[in-house]
């Protein structure tokens, strides 16, 4: 089979400019499109007003159909939540759960959406459930595997055994590739150290994460250094992230339909100095992927007390670096 990986962005990635009014739903397709990344990925509570608790006006999803033929773009997923804990003091019913996911598949199929998103906190039976709904409305229901979760993690081996029981083509995943995040991001200590962090301590954090020691003992250290508030809070960190392996992916190629290609920074060599895109570009390749790579830049919230955010320019440096490592050479093999 050929590969094909594709180019997105998830308009997440411009959340900054979209709260601060400086773009318009028009301006992050026209801007993504011009970058050559066709595929759009929206939140629903993001892009459009009044959902889910209102609904959306259908003069608004026209629009959203205008202008993704305008710029001749492609509709790739919907990000949804399950807000189960709605109810104090006790969980939504499974009913009521399954319910509200069949609400968000209708919604993606009024987008004209191929995916939905759901967020890693869903149970696989909810999921499963609303799988033969997903199967009449031509989509397919994507559990994200977001750090600290992986794909050895017993609750996303949960979700595949479940998803295998089921037999729906209609369920599947979609990495995020912060989880292959395998150095400390230099935007994230730089803010630490903003925040209050002695530089012996952030310094000292940096690399027990390169030298993958055990989270709770950074905490544990960083606290018999003196480090406390900010400085706990950066140890914490480690507890969230980690180094997986990208080639852990190839098990699960066959329900892999989208890929989230997180980054917090991209320099001005179009590298991302913590998550090996090089790496994982050859992975996909290698499981001959043929989905899209949606950009999500969420470096913005660790610079914006500092200095101006740029969504579009970083993420414009992502989308060249994966041009770059997408028609670069396509290896026949790789060591597992």
């Amino acid at each position: 089979m050929d590969m094909a990986i594709k180019r997105g962005v998830s308009l997440y990635s411009y959340q900054h400019e979209t709260f601060t009014g400086k773009m318009t739903l028009e301006d992050c397709i026209r801007t993504s499109v011009a970058f050559g990344a066709r595929g759009i990925e929206v939140i629903g509570e993001q892009t459009f007003w009044g959902w889910p608790e209102v609904g959306v006006a259908d003069e608004k999803v026209a629009e959203w159909h205008s202008l993704i033929a305008k710029y001749d773009a492609v509709p790739v997923s919907h990000d949804f939540m399950l807000d189960y804990k709605r109810y104090k003091g006790r969980e939504m019913p499974f009913d009521e759960q399954v319910a509200s996911v069949k609400k968000d598949i209708d919604f993606g199929a009024r987008l004209g959406m191929s995916y939905v998103r759901a967020l890693v906190s869903i149970a696989p039976e909810v999921l499963v459930a609303a799988a033969p709904h997903a199967e009449e409305k031509g989509i397919k229901i994507l559990i994200e595997v977001h750090a600290p979760l992986h794909f050895d993690h017993p609750w996303i081996i949960r979700h595949a055994e479940a998803f295998e029981k089921a037999g729906s083509d209609a369920l599947g995943f979609l990495p995020d590739m912060g989880m292959f995040l395998f150095k400390f991001p230099p935007v994230w200590k730089a803010r630490f150290i903003r925040n209050g962090v002695p530089q012996h301590i952030a310094d000292y954090i940096v690399k027990a994460y390169e030298d993958r020691v055990l989270s709770e003992y950074v905490i544990l250290n960083v606290r018999e250094m003196g480090g406390t508030g900010p400085a706990l809070g950066m140890a914490e960190t480690l507890r969230h992230n980690a180094a997986y392996e990208p080639k852990r992916m190839l098990d699960y190629m066959h329900r892999i339909h989208h890929i989230h290609g997180k980054f917090y920074q991209m320099d001005e060599n179009l590298v991302e100095p913590c998550i090996p895109y090089d790496e994982i570009v050859r992975v996909l390749k290698q499981g001959n992927y043929d989905g899209y790579i949606c950009s999500e830049y969420e470096g913005n919230r660790w610079i914006e007390d500092a200095q101006e955010v740029d969504s579009v320019e970083q993420v414009r440096r992502q989308q060249a670096m994966l041009t770059q490592l997408i028609d670069g050479p396509n290896p026949t093999a790789m060591a597992a």
